[in-house]
C-alpha cells in the first residue's frame, strides 16, 4: 500500500516540475524562441485561439522572430496581441509576416527576471513540500488503521523525504539553468 503512495507522491513532484518548466519558457530572455508566445492568444473569428494555431513560428537568428499566418486576415490580429501580451516587444507587420526583433536585455530587467524565476521556483519548492505532507499524513493513516507497521512508517516517511530531496534539488537545478541562460550577454 505504501508503494502506491511513494508513485503518486512522485507522479505530483513530476508534474510540479514540469510547470516549472513550462513558466520558465515564457520567461523572455535575450533570446528568440518560439515557447515566449504559447501564452499569446489570438482573436481569431470570436475565439481567443492560442497563436501556434493559427500561424507558423520560426526563429531564423538569434534575436529574430518571424510569424507568419496561415490566413493572412488575421495578421492583424496576431500583432494585437503581441503588444496586448507581457512580452513587452514590437512587432512588425510588413502585410505577409510579422518580424519580431528580440532587443538584447538591460542589466536591470535581467535582475527582475531573475527575482521572478527565483520566485517561480519556491513556489515549486512549497508545492513539493506540501505534496510531501499529504504524503506523509496519507501513510500515517494507514498505520492508525493498522494497515501498516511502525516500521513500516517510519521506512515510508523516510522514502518519502528522499523523493521530495531529489525533487526539490531538481528544482533548484531548473533555476540554476534558468538563471545562467537570463544572465547570459
Amino acid at each position: 500500500m505504501p508503494e502506491q503512495v511513494k508513485k503518486n507522491t512522485e507522479e505530483r513532484m513530476q508534474k510540479s516540475i514540469t510547470a516549472l518548466n513550462t513558466e520558465f519558457n515564457g520567461l523572455r530572455t535575450g533570446r528568440a524562441s518560439a515557447a515566449l508566445f504559447d501564452a499569446v492568444k489570438v482573436d481569431y473569428y470570436g475565439q481567443k485561439t492560442p497563436l501556434s494555431q493559427v500561424a507558423t513560428i520560426s526563429i531564423p537568428e538569434a534575436r529574430l522572430v518571424v510569424i507568419q499566418p496561415w490566413d493572412k486576415s488575421v495578421l492583424g490580429e496576431i500583432e494585437k496581441a503581441i503588444q496586448k501580451s507581457e512580452l513587452s516587444i514590437n512587432p512588425n507587420n510588413d502585410g505577409k509576416v510579422i518580424r519580431i526583433s528580440i532587443p538584447p536585455l538591460t542589466e536591470e530587467r535581467r535582475k527582475e527576471l531573475v527575482k521572478i524565476a527565483k520566485n517561480k521556483a519556491e513556489q515549486t519548492r512549497v508545492s513539493i513540500r506540501n505534496i510531501r505532507r499529504d504524503a506523509n499524513e496519507e501513510i500515517k493513516n494507514l498505520e492508525k488503521a493498522h494497515t501498516i507497521s511502525e516500521d513500516d512508517l517510519k521506512r515510508s516517511t523516510d522514502e518519502i523525504q528522499k523523493v521530495t530531496d531529489k525533487y526539490i534539488e531538481e528544482v533548484n537545478h531548473v533555476l540554476e539553468a534558468k538563471e545562467k541562460e537570463i544572465l547570459e550577454v
